[in-house]
């Protein structure tokens, strides 16, 4: 019999966080008894003083870039970053080579997980090999364990199309995840558009360009009765709309990355193009970001994702018009949000 006696530690879980320090046993990988234990003869005493413990956490939103990406990461390393970072359970976004357009690529990712201590769910594609051209196999993906359905890396562009989608997401109760981004406003931006990408002279991707598309997918999500998750949510004015359509009503949820309520588009300029700051949606202005703390505040924003998107230090280390968007975010998640929300913010 293996025990180990957690002294002195505050739990916190998804209802409350406890007032006062206790203490944890753990016999053969199980809690059996909390509260103040003393006289315990353990295998190992661990005295934490003070230090947090809760239940592990649930990303819904990353990148583990296997199949066909592993230079990036794979689902071993992806799921090792996210145990690490305090993330028991994680869903990876399709955005894959192949994408995960069918079965067999939901199947796959669900069998190469099962070795590892975290629960991975696929998200399935919303289009056959994201292409945004003709829907795929809903039912077949679901069948195979797809738990939500997104194009993630590229927004559902047609509106037809994102109509069609939750017409049929709806039937199976499953959320579409749209990167909300139009595409002819966007590109070829490289930063936010704004006072700095002008001081810099980079090419900027303005709000509005989340912003309409977030919407257009609210109203499509009332005419249809479907539900429709803002992914990856940046901007002021963007929250807002989400928060009128919740008094509405109307399904649509939302998620907010730490670097989104941590980090402006001044850090670009202060790192000297530093390409571990260009991702997409990109940093914007102090205003948004207080906007972002404030969603999580009210409600408005339901989960706090990290949208983890490694890529080999190759690819980040060139110049900022040519890196890929995307920085790593399962291991850092807690520290960020703990700084900003609860010790800046007392949430």
């Amino acid at each position: 019999m293996n025990s180990i006696l957690l002294k002195n530690v505050r739990i916190a879980d998804s209802k409350h966080i406890a007032e006062s320090n206790q203490d944890i046993l753990i016999v053969d990988g199980i809690i059996q008894k909390i509260g103040l234990l003393n006289g315990i003869d353990a295998t190992s005493v661990h005295d934490f003083n003070g230090a947090f413990v809760s239940p592990g956490w649930m990303d819904m939103h990353i990148h583990l870039r296997e199949p066909g990406f592993e230079h990036k990461e794979t689902i071993l390393t992806g799921t090792n970053a996210a145990v690490f970072g305090g993330f028991t359970a994680v869903a990876c976004m399709p955005n894959t080579k192949p994408a995960i357009h069918t079965r067999d690529v939901v199947e796959f990712i669900i069998s190469k997980a099962k070795p590892t201590l975290v629960d991975v769910y696929p998200i399935a594609c919303v289009t056959k090999e994201r292409k945004g051209e003709s829907l795929a196999e809903m039912a077949d993906l679901r069948a195979g364990g797809a738990i939500a359905f997104s194009d993630d890396g590229d927004p559902v562009f047609d509106s037809r199309i994102m109509r069609l989608a939750l017409e049929y997401s709806s039937m199976y109760n499953m959320p579409i995840i749209n990167h909300e981004e139009d595409l002819h406003l966007s590109r070829p931006g490289h930063m936010n558009e704004g006072l700095i990408s002008t001081r810099l002279g980079l090419a900027g991707t303005p709000g509005i360009a989340e912003e309409v598309m977030i919407a257009r997918d609210i109203l499509l999500a009332e005419l249809t009765g479907g539900h429709v998750h803002v992914a990856h949510i940046s901007t002021a004015k963007g929250v807002e709309l989400v928060r009128r359509a919740k008094k509405d009503g109307i399904k649509v949820t939302t998620e907010v990355c730490p670097h989104h309520f941590d980090l402006t588009d001044l850090e670009i300029e202060r790192t000297h193009f530093d390409t571990n700051y260009k991702m997409h949606p990109p940093l914007r202005t102090e205003e948004d970001r207080l906007a972002m703390i404030e969603g999580l505040r009210d409600g408005t924003i339901d989960a706090i994702c990290t949208d983890h998107a490694p890529h080999s230090v190759e690819e980040k280390d060139v110049e900022f018009i040519y890196a890929p968007n995307g920085i790593l975010g399962l291991e850092t998640a807690w520290p960020v949000s703990c700084k900003r929300l609860f010790h800046e913010h007392n949430f």
